[in-house]
């Protein structure tokens, strides 16, 4: 007779801890002291202990398809899809798309992936509200990605937006500019964090200072209309521009140069997501980078984490958030004013 399987509940009473520690410790996700992972790990290598993921997944009906859910147009969004085809991929999942566009609202992508029988969704930017979303965390698994939003049973993968415009505005009075315009993002994933970010800055950085909010937007054409309105403020107009994002500050300069504007002579622009676009050698844009390789491992993990049948503790509570740094990349699109 075969020696029988060594199993989670094995592990457990060799470590003497609780099985659903054991289950914390092989899922990596916090909830473990470091003292608390060693003895489970050293358990489970006395007991050549593995988890058998394929054996929970047989045991239940799975399409080893997971949905994605972004929305057409959103440069940053393609960057995410590069590095979530290669994630789920090494983790033996197919993706499925499905586009958010101005005719084409969330509700209907998310059906047409609920339709696919998609194990799981992972959703770009999603502009749906909480109890739309805890509703349908209970249907499938569900990871908000770039977007921060405290709904039961969602898991949460983003960018440090906040951290991120405070570089923006800390380098941008580094520079020496003391009149600072943040092309806003209104209500899109990331824009609230962005908005408190150079506001706390602004404030601590540059007291009694007026503040100058524009409306912006995702894309090249919010920006053109952003500086329409700064070309339109009395004069001297701030000497730099925060940009909701990098398509934003794009179509920004576009329309400030063709009205005799020099950047970064006469304005600095900084962007937000650091597009491929961004780097090209003809428009060298100063931008804050988001990791897209990184969010897109996390919010993998995040996901499959919630497909394993012991990987989800059974009233279904979060997993947590995921925050994740973003950096300041500095090019030519920023200069000290008036230089």
């Amino acid at each position: 007779m075969p020696p029988s399987r060594v199993t989670m509940e094995d592990v457990a009473v060799r470590a003497g801890v609780s099985r659903a520690l054991v289950s914390i410790v092989f899922r990596g996700v916090p909830g473990a002291s470091e003292a608390a992972r060693e003895r489970v790990l050293a358990a489970a290598r006395d007991l050549d202990y593995r988890p058998d993921t394929r054996a929970r997944r047989l045991g239940r009906s799975r399409t080893g398809t997971l949905g994605v859910v972004f929305s057409v147009g959103h440069a940053f969004h393609g960057d995410l899809l590069e590095s979530l085809y290669e994630e789920a991929e090494s983790a033996g999942y197919e993706l499925v798309l499905s586009g958010v566009t101005r005719s084409r609202p969330e509700d209907q992508a998310v059906e047409t992936l609920l339709a696919e029988r998609c194990e799981g969704l992972l959703l770009l930017g999603s502009d749906f509200p909480r109890a739309r979303l805890g509703a349908l965390a209970e249907r499938v698994p569900v990871v908000s990605v770039l977007r921060p939003v405290k709904a039961p049973g969602v898991d949460v993968v983003r960018t440090d937006d906040a951290h991120g415009m405070r570089q923006v505005v800390e380098h941008l009075v580094g520079l020496g500019h003391k009149g600072i315009a943040l092309l806003d993002g209104g209500r899109a994933a990331g824009a609230a964090q962005r908005r408190q970010g150079f506001r706390a800055a602004a404030r601590r950085l540059l007291p009694g200072r007026d503040e100058v909010l524009i409306p912006g937007g995702l894309t090249e054409e919010d920006g053109a209309q952003a500086a329409e309105a700064w070309l339109d403020l009395a004069r001297p107009a701030p000497s730099a521009v925060a940009a909701f994002n990098d398509p934003c500050a794009l179509g920004f300069i576009d329309v400030v140069r063709q009205a005799g504007v020099r950047v970064p002579q006469d304005v600095s622009v900084v962007g937000f997501d650091d597009v491929r676009q961004a780097g090209y050698a003809h428009v060298g844009l100063t931008t804050v980078r988001q990791e897209a390789r990184q969010l897109g491992a996390a919010a993998l993990r995040r996901l499959t984490a919630r497909l394993d049948a012991d990987e989800v503790d059974a009233d279904g509570s979060d997993m947590g958030e995921v925050v994740i740094a973003p950096a300041l990349v500095v090019r030519g699109s920023t200069a000290a004013p008036g230089r």
